[in-house]
């Protein structure tokens, strides 16, 4: 795989990588600038020329991956018999320039339901660097027509037509934030049942009015699961201090309460897909 299919794949799975680049290189080096290799936290696509060059940029691309480092970096390496290495040396004479370059994943964020709310919060959420992932079983609500203002904007949207969401839930990567708004009750239940048997998402809402809401607690404490864990799943959604019923204010509520949570828990910090 190449370094564009490989960033691809790291940006789909939703894992941290770092891009390694020769900048510039005086006198003779193992390759040319414009090499690159992409590094993550347990695999590296593509070369720099291997030797102590390409371990020492492997070793610091996966500190700058531990640490969560989201500002690029330079080095410059040395590569004569007279200089210390960490891991053998390279002889070639030349002087090396690198720029690592981190890709922090984006965060994952899943709506299911794409009614007016949920459609409203799509196109807000579009406008962002996130994953969307919109689940609906009706014909109608993912019509490409009726999306096509949400998948021209800078997220990756992913449209999920399916009867049953706890399909796509299944296959989240951990630390995803789940918006549950479907035009079911039933299905509502079952989604929210199965976020808490996973344990591993970021923010859980459920669109709904306390009525709902005290009904669904009783629901799942009967399911088994503790109140603290209840205590995860947020409803009614929104910021209350946003005063409207409108589609268009409950979506901008909700999408600020998601902007609070990526600053709490960037995505960087999962750094391995789940699958």
């Amino acid at each position: 795989m190449d370094w564009i299919a490989a960033i691809t794949q790291l940006r789909r799975d939703g894992v941290f990588g770092v891009l390694v680049t020769v900048t510039a290189v005086r006198g003779h080096a193992p390759r040319d600038a414009g090499a690159k290799m992409v590094v993550a936290a347990d695999h590296a696509w593509g070369t720099i020329g291997g030797g102590n060059l390409e371990e020492c940029a492997v070793e610091r691309a996966r500190e700058m991956i531990d640490q969560g480092v989201r500002s690029a970096e330079s080095t410059t390496s040395r590569l004569s018999a007279h200089e210390r290495a960490k891991h053998g040396q390279q002889c070639c004479g030349g002087e090396v320039e690198l720029l690592l370059e981190p890709l922090p994943p984006r965060p994952t964020v899943a709506i299911f339901g794409v009614g007016h709310v949920g459609f409203e919060l799509a196109r807000t959420l579009s406008r962002l660097e996130v994953q969307l992932h919109l689940v609906d079983s009706r014909t109608e609500q993912m019509d490409e027509l009726r999306l096509a203002s949400v998948t021209d904007g800078s997220a990756d949207v992913v449209a999920h037509r399916v009867l049953l969401g706890e399909a796509v839930l299944e296959q989240l990567p951990a630390g995803s934030h789940v918006l549950i708004m479907t035009h079911d009750h039933a299905e509502d239940f079952a989604l929210c049942d199965a976020v808490l048997r996973r344990g591993d998402l970021g923010t859980v809402g459920l669109i709904g009015s306390s009525a709902k809401w005290s009904r669904f607690r009783s629901l799942l404490r009967a399911e088994g699961h503790s109140d603290s864990a209840i205590d995860g799943i947020s409803c009614p959604i929104g910021d209350p201090s946003v005063a409207g019923k409108e589609p268009a204010v409950i979506a901008i509520g909700v999408a600020a309460e998601l902007l609070r949570a990526f600053q709490r828990s960037p995505a960087g910090a999962q750094h391995h897909a789940h699958h």
